[in-house]
């Protein structure tokens, strides 16, 4: 009996961190395979310890969430051909592997070799030329950057602490996705909301790149029209807003409409023969006018 009532607690813990979002995939058509990890809450004595040693104060709702949870893992998988084939994950790291982004330059590093915190060549007068945008992060000791999700190797999730002094405790975070090619897109100003986007995308691949000007990749988008239509249908990239400037628009009416006739040249014999009316005409005056004479 007791280990019955541990079960259902817990069922009913996975079941408010899921936001019953596993129901849902279960009862989709084609999905398979639905794994939810099960971990113990961190220890307070771990989030201190982080916090010391990363000279950050954790957001009050991620330290809610630690608490809760050391980390967080759902996976889920589809049906295709009888075979099962991973598809959907969705994970926030665990404190222990909460590691900074920027890891410490090795000692016996060439004192040249090229790091991150060359792309940081700016003027700092160019970072609010972008309007009401925030600002981004930079790769130098201005920000603090924890990576939250690997997102499969095509991005990473990074928890950013920007403006930062050094030896002065930061407190103000936000979640940005990096992508590959190693530019910033802001996200989400707090974790509770990241969480609930992570949720709402059902952890489909690239669903970090709707919030890019370029979006996620065809095969990506056409997983989001089977399995989240709705969603996806409503969200539109920059991109799409400023009138689908990445689509080859067709016109049918230009595009299969028969060639257009090359009018024939006209004849000259209109033209030749007012012309030789003309003549005679001219010389029959003249003949008329020598006999006068």
């Amino acid at each position: 009996m007791e280990v019955t009532k541990e079960s259902l607690a817990f069922k009913g813990v996975a079941e408010r961190l899921t936001l019953g979002i596993t129901r849902i995939l279960e009862n989709m058509p084609g999905v398979d395979d639905v794994r939810f990890a099960e971990r113990e809450p961190a220890e307070k004595r771990s989030l201190l310890s982080w916090e010391q040693k990363n000279t950050c104060i954790l957001p009050e709702d991620l330290r809610d969430f630690y608490l809760t949870t050391d980390g967080f893992t759902l996976t889920w998988s589809v049906k295709l051909d009888n075979e099962c084939v991973p598809l959907g994950c969705m994970m926030i790291n665990s404190v222990a592997r909460l590691c900074p982004l920027l890891q410490p330059v090795p000692l016996f590093s060439l004192p040249n070799a090229p790091s991150l915190t060359d792309l940081d060549w700016e003027d700092n007068s160019t970072e609010h030329d972008s309007g009401h945008a925030p600002a981004a992060p930079h790769f130098d000791s201005r920000s603090r950057i924890f990576e939250l999700d690997s997102c499969g190797r095509n991005g990473k999730v990074c928890l950013v602490y920007k403006n930062c002094t050094p030896g002065v405790v930061a407190q103000q975070s936000e979640i940005w996705f990096l992508d590959r090619s190693l530019c910033w897109h802001f996200l989400t100003s707090t974790f509770t909301s990241y969480y609930r986007l992570m949720i709402t995308h059902l952890g489909l691949p690239e669903w970090q790149y709707c919030f890019t000007p370029y979006g996620p990749s065809p095969q990506a988008k056409q997983w989001a029209s089977l399995y989240q239509p709705l969603t996806f249908s409503s969200e539109l990239s920059p991109a799409d807003a400023a009138g689908d400037g990445h689509l080859n628009k067709l016109d049918p009416t230009k595009a299969f409409r028969g060639k257009a006739k090359v009018p024939a040249p006209k004849k000259k014999q209109s033209a030749q023969s007012s012309l030789s009316s003309n003549a005679k005409g001219q010389g029959s005056t003249g003949r008329h006018s020598g006999v006068k004479r």
